[in-house]
């Protein structure tokens, strides 16, 4: 895995990031995965080294 600084921050983060938006309560959205179907993938992206996670709802 590849990582770089975040500006002149000294936050080192993975160049890939993983989107979670995806990821949630299937009863506010349907198209969500549970925690049960996202553990895997999450635990995947981290044990390749991904140390960026995009949180954001949009």
């Amino acid at each position: 895995m590849q990582y770089t600084r975040v500006g002149s921050s000294g936050l080192v983060v993975s160049r890939l990031g993983l989107g979670m938006m995806s990821y949630g309560d299937t009863s506010r959205r349907a198209w969500h995965l549970d925690e049960g179907q996202a553990e895997p993938i999450v635990r995947h992206a981290v044990e390749a080294g991904i140390t960026f996670f995009d949180t954001a709802d949009m």
